[in-house]
């Protein structure tokens, strides 16, 4: 599945690198490259190559909006974006805690990454062309992801359509172009990647004691492990956006950035932003009932023979939980940490993106 996106991608970095010149070639030596500085300077394409703006058509399309689609639809399997998103809870599922932590922590960020760098950076007629589908998407990744993460009986198949529903809000921050919502959706993939390795871990806690994940095996927790039931309570209600932590200081900009890009970029419908908001209450849905279901109440637990087992957190497990529960709620009280840093630079890029962007598909528009 996500082989199929690499090729999506792989395509277009070859057509890039035959279309794109080193500024220090000569009409003796032309010297291609793959360094994407040069590939945004529309300055270094060679005349009439694939990729240029004058490159011709494909299906009725320009190809330069073709292989922004392409590299679109790469990354959009990586993040997972609706509908290509459903590899992840059959891999989250199958695979053993250590590799979803590194799969939700940091690999998803990839396709986040590539949206940014590759896909608008280097195609940013793109971000204009198909803006609207890109934020529709998102927010059917956040109303979607977050209904099916509540019909989950599966401790991981909930956390892995969480991610889901996340997600979501990164594509809308991007779609939306404005410097809050793309600050908010840099954010939130910051805050993803501590807040979902902490819930990847919590259901590995549980899974190493017991062997089994279904949210109906386990009631009344809270009396028996209240050290972990401390640690799910912040990463639940620092992932479902509560102000103070994390979660929530993403989650806001992106749709503070969104709801003013009506007016900045007239890419985002101000309803679609409005729709989104009820991504928040479902997630607030699902992550407290799941809370109620399995921590509160009288203890239980299905089978005898785990009573033994059911003990607080180890020393490893507190090593594990100490650095990403500090780190959500320190970002939270200190988002500046992240955000001062990349103010500038993402205040230039969405100058740049969104000038470029109608220069480049008024040129297509026109032939």
């Amino acid at each position: 599945y996500t082989l199929v996106g690499s090729l999506f991608i792989l395509v277009v970095m070859i057509g890039l690198y035959i279309s794109v010149l080193d500024p220090a070639s000569t009409d003796e030596y032309q010297i291609h490259t793959f360094n994407m500085i040069h590939m945004m300077d529309l300055s270094n394409y060679i005349p009439g190559s694939i990729l240029s703006l004058t490159g011709g058509e494909l299906f009725g399309y320009p190809i330069r909006l073709v292989a922004f689609l392409a590299v679109f639809i790469g990354f959009a399997i990586k993040l997972p974006a609706v509908p290509v998103h459903t590899w992840l809870p059959d891999a989250h599922v199958e695979a053993p805690t250590p590799i979803s932590v590194i799969l939700a922590g940091i690999l998803l960020k990839i396709g986040g990454y590539g949206f940014f760098r590759i896909a608008y950076s280097i195609f940013p007629e793109g971000a204009y062309q198909f803006g609207y589908l890109i934020g529709g998407l998102g927010v059917i990744a956040i109303i979607y992801g977050g209904l099916v993460a509540m019909a989950q009986k599966d401790l991981k198949k909930l956390i892995a359509y969480s991610s889901v529903s996340h997600m979501g809000y990164v594509m809308l921050g991007i779609a939306a172009l404005t410097a809050e919502a793309i600050n908010g959706a840099i954010f939130q993939m910051f805050s993803h990647g501590i807040l979902s390795a902490a819930l990847f871990l919590i259901a590995g806690v549980l899974y190493d004691r017991t062997h089994d994940r279904l949210i109906a095996n386990y009631s009344g927790l809270g009396s028996k492990m209240p050290y972990f039931t401390f640690v799910v309570v912040v990463i639940f209600f620092g992932s479902l956006g509560l102000p103070g932590l994390s979660g929530f200081v993403g989650e806001v900009l992106v749709f503070l950035g969104a709801f003013g890009s009506s007016s900045a970029n007239q890419i985002i419908p101000r309803w679609l932003t409005i729709v989104a908001t009820l991504g928040l209450l479902i997630t607030a849905a699902y992550y407290l009932w799941t809370l109620q279901r399995m921590f509160f109440g009288k203890y239980w637990v299905r089978e005898k023979e785990w009573e033994p087992h059911m003990n607080d957190l180890t020393k490893r497990e507190y090593l594990m939980f100490a650095p990403l529960v500090i780190l959500a709620i320190l970002f939270g009280i200190l988002p500046g940490t992240v955000l001062d840093p990349i103010a500038d630079s993402i205040s230039g890029w969405v100058e740049y993106v969104s000038a470029q962007g109608r220069i480049n598909l008024d040129v297509l528009n026109s032939k």
